[in-house]
């Protein structure tokens, strides 16, 4: 147990430190999103340095799981977390965005192909991960796919096709996450285009569907591991608080804006205390 409760408080303080990271690149761009790539830091953290099967040394090795961030506009979170894991240097974060830089603002694999795709367009990774995940099975592959999907990209209606290929083709390498932040950048979710009753749906499509909190780090440890031996498609429905541990940040106007160096200074302050309260815990 002590183990455990050690291993979910290194997860929490890296998480924090994915956040400050993420502030600190996102303040230098002057352009990007904030509250998305703030609300999936934990689900991120949780599969780089307890899940997923990777190697930052040798990126682009055979046994490696793919992880497809269908939602490519939170990126940012993607790269403060791949730099903590080693695949670069921390200090290309303040790149981001930059002219040659090869951390752009969607995903970009020609440059960087430990990204396993390059996505943006919405509704679209998701249909490449399953087509990944049918490849492994004809190939007899071990490795998971997981792919990360915003819920704004059920809008989309290649998702719906790609979740009904995922029964179809019985894919179940494939373990799917819904970053429910019941946000896009038009308004609420709710109000644009209405998802509920999302679980119900996506049980429809004969999916094994679960929901927890995106921020609960025992929660994510647990399901994220027991998904990978299982008999069909996973899906896992992630509540998320948009712009996670930064008080101003956490409604949909910060969907697609980035902090001033003023509110990135009041944001590292909020992020510093929740360190030093982690940092306590027992």
């Amino acid at each position: 147990m002590f183990k455990k409760l050690e291993e979910v408080k290194e997860l929490k303080l890296k998480a924090n430190e994915v956040r400050q990271e993420l502030i600190k690149m996102l303040a230098e761009a002057g352009s990007g999103h904030t509250a998305g790539p703030l609300g999936i830091a934990d689900i991120l953290t949780v599969l780089y340095f307890n899940v997923l099967e990777h190697d930052s040394k040798n990126p682009l090795w055979e046994g490696r799981d793919r992880f497809i961030l269908s939602n490519g506009h939170c990126v940012p979170a993607r790269y403060a977390v791949m730099a903590l894991a080693g695949y670069f240097p921390t200090t290309e974060l303040k790149t981001l965005r930059k002219f040659g830089s090869r951390l752009q603002g969607h995903p970009d694999r020609i440059v960087l192909p430990a990204l396993e795709a390059s996505t943006g367009s919405l509704g679209q990774g998701i249909c490449m991960a399953a087509g990944m995940a049918l490849a492994a099975k004809l190939n007899g592959q071990m490795h998971k796919i997981y792919c990360m999907i915003s819920d704004g990209e059920l809008d989309e209606g290649s998702t719906w096709e790609a979740l009904n290929a995922c029964h179809r083709f019985k894919l179940n390498n494939l373990i799917i996450l819904v970053d429910r932040n019941n946000i896009q950048i038009s308004g609420r979710t709710e109000e644009v285009w209405p998802l509920e009753p999302m679980k119900e749906k996506l049980e429809a499509f004969n999916l094994q569907v679960y929901e927890v909190d995106g921020h609960s780090i025992p929660g994510l440890i647990h399901l994220l591991n027991r998904a990978r031996n299982r008999e069909k498609t996973q899906v896992i429905i992630c509540k998320n608080t948009p712009g996670k541990g930064v008080s101003f940040c956490q409604n949909y106007t910060w969907h697609g804006k980035t902090p001033t160096k003023e509110e990135a200074k009041l944001a590292l302050h909020e992020l510093e205390e929740e360190r030093k309260k982690i940092l306590k815990e027992n």
